[in-house]
């Protein structure tokens, strides 16, 4: 899996390696800053719980050596160690939990706000970022990858903290019995943060792979549950699962190497280092025999502290893979945060309005790649209250020029102003309150049909959104509904019709009042029959307002006012219905296509005769 898929899916070899976790470790560990009084607290509860743990391990070696080996017995002495032992292990277990809740929350609470900082920036990006990243790794990312960072701190940033704390506390308590032996043992940290080191070079790459692979999953599974049913109609359901087992053998094999590193450098390795360290004490112990009588009660703290010591050791190498994932999904998530992309928005001083909705195109130039013009000096005027319709064949520039209207890309070359302010100047939430724009292709929210209207928008009440319902027609079909307007809306609205849908997209920006009004072909999803009812809603949302319509069909636009025809990004033609009909250029050829072609022609010939 070295090169590109056969659909253009990222190869192993081509993804990127860089896997240095400090700069993102730190970045990660700034989200703790809010919480520093709370981890205080439980840093002290640790503390505690760990002096209990590391204190109770010498009792048992007092019992050894002052009562036991001299077979001595006092009630009250013994009476009082058993219960200075067990009040620990209490107390461990108490202050254990307490410490575990508290880290916890904080680490949930530090995700949340992360999932929140990244699902806002994505909101703020624009259409040119969604343009080129797919929908699929996109949720991989705030979803994997977040749940991912989320293991870092609940699992193993916890982990290691406690673990360290408890490994200090036992090295003292070692140091306490017999400081050379303490030396002795010291020495394994070189060697198990050497192992750690190894591991963290070497899985690095490998997870990043692991999870550029499962974003490339989320992709293909995305794109093929949204067009399943151009997928049936054609016959690609094998291309596609061919494509998909191809996508997920590359993910098999990356997993399968994490599983070959684990099984090398994790347990097993610490189990062998564990092992010699075990023989290194044994030894020490015999030697010391040979020369004069050994406590028993040493030799047990040294051993029961060497497994206490390499149990969190394990821990900390079983979760160093958690770790690896961790780092190189936040770094995945750092990646999307630091995106620039933003949407166009305001720029200058002032607080302009809209209130009459003049427009003008000055020597507007456009490119979606920064190479090729889709717009090409496009100049162009729309008075308060006049309808100018686009006409042109796929690819001329029409949704471009809507698109630059709506502030969805930034606008690089000429100028486009609303009653003579440059667009820029508006605020967003001016921009979008007086430019209501009714898409082909309307997309609807899961909630009800009062909630799909009124979009929470606080300057639209209920009786406004059935106002606006009735305004367009949508009204009497509404009130057929199960639960009228409380009735519940699928995904993306696939309970209605196609029709349906565009009323409720009619009604949802008529409730708005808008100033402007842009229509992308409004009414190619509604039947001849509701066509023919909203036809005269469309006059009348029309009237008053400012409205520029992309029109396939020509026969919805022959009332505008002026009909600019596009062709390669250029506007080659323009005037009224019959003005263009008369001048015989593309409009003409456009119509009689749309109308029947020779039979209109002959007829326009005989009307001629």
């Amino acid at each position: 899996m070295a090169s590109v898929t056969s659909d253009g899916s990222p190869s192993a070899a081509g993804v990127r390696t860089d896997t240095r976790s400090g700069p993102v470790l730190r970045r990660l560990l700034a989200y703790a800053k809010p919480h520093r009084k709370t981890l205080a607290v439980a840093l002290t509860l640790l503390g505690l719980a760990t002096a209990a743990d590391v204190i109770n391990p010498v009792l048992t070696k007092v019992f050894i050596d002052d009562y036991l080996t001299p077979r001595r017995f006092p009630a009250g002495p013994l009476a009082a160690l058993g219960g200075g032992y067990l009040a620990l292990l209490i107390a461990t277990v108490v202050l254990n939990y307490l410490q575990l809740v508290l880290f916890q929350t904080v680490a949930l609470r530090i995700v949340q706000q992360l999932r929140v900082d990244v699902f806002h920036h994505v909101q703020g990006l624009g259409l040119s970022f969604f343009d080129r990243t797919p929908a699929g790794a996109l949720i991989s990312r705030i979803t994997n990858d977040t749940e991912a960072v989320k293991d870092l701190f609940v699992s193993v940033l916890s982990t290691f903290v406690q673990n360290t704390v408890l490994l200090a506390g036992i090295f003292v308590s070692m140091f306490a019995l017999d400081a050379r032996l303490a030396a002795f043992c010291l020495l394994l940290a070189p060697i198990i943060g050497l192992a750690m080191a190894v591991y963290g070079r070497l899985s690095g790459p490998v997870f990043r792979r692991t999870r550029e692979w499962l974003s490339q999953l989320n992709t293909r599974l995305g794109e093929s549950l949204q067009g399943m049913h151009v997928i049936q109609a054609l016959g690609q359901e094998e291309r596609m699962r061919r494509a998909f087992a191809e996508i997920n053998q590359a993910h098999f094999l990356a997993r399968l190497k994490t599983i070959r590193l684990n099984g090398w450098l994790l347990r097993p390795l610490v189990d062998l280092i564990y092992t010699l360290a075990l023989m290194l004490v044994l030894t020490w112990f015999g030697l010391q025999s040979l020369t004069g009588p050994v406590e028993v009660g040493v030799l047990y703290v040294f051993v029961n502290y060497l497994d206490r010591f390499f149990e969190p050791v394990n821990q900390m190498m079983m979760r160093l893979n958690l770790y690896q994932q961790a780092i190189v999904s936040a770094k995945r998530v750092f990646d999307l945060l630091d995106d620039t992309s933003f949407a166009p928005g305001k720029s200058g001083d002032g607080e302009p309005r809209i209130t009459e909705g003049h427009i003008r195109f000055e020597d507007v130039r456009f490119s979606y790649d920064g190479e090729t013009d889709v717009l090409d000096g496009i100049s162009f005027e729309v008075r308060p209250g006049q309808t100018v319709a686009l006409v042109g064949h796929t690819g001329s520039g029409k949704s471009s020029i809507v698109n630059l209207l709506m502030r969805f890309y930034p606008l690089k070359h000429g100028r486009i102003t609303i009653d003579g302010w440059p667009l820029e100047a508006f605020s967003d939430e001016e921009l979008r309150r007086k430019v209501g724009l009714v898409l082909q292709d309307p997309f609807l929210f899961t909630g009800d049909v009062m909630e799909n209207i009124r979009l929470h928008r606080p300057e639209v009440s209920e009786a406004d959104a059935v106002a606006a319902a009735r305004f367009v027609q949508a009204h009497p079909f509404i009130e057929r509904l199960p639960e009228g307007y409380r009735t519940t809306v699928g995904e993306r609205g696939a309970t209605f019709s196609a029709g349906q849908r565009q009323l409720l997209s009619f009604a949802r920006t008529m409730a708005g009042d808008p100033v402007i009004l842009v229509l992308d072909e409004a009414t190619a999803s509604i039947d001849t029959e509701t066509e023919e009812a909203i036809q005269s809603a469309l006059a009348k949302m029309r009237r008053g307002r400012t409205t520029i319509a992309i029109a396939h069909r020509l026969s919805t636009i022959q009332d505008a006012d002026r009909i600019l025809v596009l062709h390669r990004g250029r506007i080659v033609e323009e005037g009224t219905h019959q003005e263009l009909l008369a001048l015989g250029g593309l409009y003409h050829k456009m119509y009689l296509l749309q109308q029947g072609g020779h039979r209109l022609e002959a007829a326009a010939v005989t009307e001629g005769d």
